[in-house]
């Protein structure tokens, strides 16, 4: 995507600084554009676990290129194995729930077993985090195309009138290297000429929806509108909506979906409308071993201060008020689990399928064989 007219990945490396990972800082969107130096696995990390990066394929991407860093710092230790198994433990647990983390993290330790050449194991570490990120771009970029299909038989449907599609979360380019998931679609389809129009969830409580996805649809011209968390069973009641995408940080091989809290809310209103409810993603966000959501999937419990307060601009600066009453207690579970009978189905880089084992399967059939 551009900004400022220049292209931009949410995280990538310059050959003429090799030890240094840049990331954009998405604390400060969308008042401020920031772009920031990682130059160890600490600061990889805290990035992580601060969100400074989010989404599932950029905390994926991110982690990848934390390995190429952990490499490095490593050949600086006596001990290399020993540094490299604690860098990878702590990367690893930053984020317990979106799975492309751990899923990058171990690409990165199979690829880096290869050899015993401790310097060449550096510079595999970053080809294999160059590779996790181009993959991730290509993956989304298949996505959108996977996806447009939908919204033209929408519109054709609708003979060329606006296509409404509600989105929750911020499933855009920033969750991943380019393009992102749930808007991939939405892209290829404003840039072939649909008329679309997104309804913009807020998202409470970090605002991913109204301070990220509102800003990238704005940067690519996307006609939008932000409306509270619970406006979008109202919408779909009234007709207002024709579509729902969504992404997600990880999907059993069953189906469940894991994904930022409030989007089972929007599956169970859009599946009482019959309006196509979709999850978009790419096949690294899969967990091939876990079954049930519900039961199965580590659900993060973030800090009560999301809750508790919130911020936005005065004047020209940003600053945090508190919102509820001293003594209150807050909870913030930040994902649920959207089991597959709501969801209409799952757009992936090899194309689309029903949310089950069995839809899965069909898409990707070696891994069902593997195991």
């Amino acid at each position: 995507m551009r900004v400022n007219d220049r292209h931009y990945r949410t995280v990538w490396h310059i050959d003429t600084d090799p030890e240094t990972i840049w990331i954009i800082d998405q604390r400060h969107l969308p008042f401020e554009f920031v772009e920031e130096p990682l130059r160890n696995v600490v600061d990889v990390a805290e990035a992580i676990s601060d969100m400074h990066v989010r989404g599932a394929g950029c905390i994926g991407a991110t982690a990848g290129y934390g390995m190429y860093l952990a490499v490095a710092e490593a050949l600086r230790k006596d001990e290399f194995d020993v540094s490299l198994h604690a860098s990878s433990k702590l990367l690893i647990n930053t984020r317990p729930t979106a799975v492309n983390l751990a899923w990058a993290v171990e690409t990165q330790l199979e690829a880096i077993s290869k050899t015993q050449d401790l310097k060449e194991k550096k510079n595999i570490a970053l080809q294999t985090a160059k590779r996790i990120a181009n993959e991730d771009v290509e993956a989304c970029a298949a996505i959108g195309q996977n996806g447009l299909p939908l919204i033209k038989q929408i519109a054709k449907k609708k003979s060329g009138e606006v296509v409404n599609i509600l989105t929750h979360c911020n499933a855009g380019w920033l969750a991943f290297v380019d393009y992102g998931s749930a808007t991939a679609p939405i892209y290829a389809a404003h840039d072939s000429g649909i008329p679309v129009h997104v309804w913009v969830d807020e998202t409470r409580p970090r605002n991913q929806g109204a301070r990220l996805t509102a800003w990238e649809l704005a940067g690519h011209g996307v006609p939008h509108t932000v409306i509270s968390d619970n406006a979008g069973g109202f919408l779909m009641q009234t007709g207002q909506v024709d579509l729902v995408i969504t992404g997600t940080d990880r999907t059993t091989h069953t189906g469940d979906v894991a994904n930022k809290i409030g989007t089972y809310l929007k599956a169970l209103a859009a599946f009482d409308n019959d309006v196509p409810f979709y999850v978009a993603l790419p096949s690294s966000t899969f967990d091939w071993q876990i079954k049930d959501g519900l039961r199965q999937v580590p659900i993060e419990q973030r800090c009560s201060c999301e809750v508790t307060q919130i911020s936005g601009l005065v004047g020209n600066k940003e600053q945090t008020v508190q919102i509820i009453p001293d003594g209150s207690p807050a909870a913030n579970p930040a994902f649920d689990i959207t089991p597959g009978r709501l969801i209409t189905g799952l757009i992936t880089e090899r194309g689309i399928c029903r949310s089950s084992e069995k839809g899965i399967r069909s898409l990707f059939p070696e891994r069902f064989n593997a195991a």
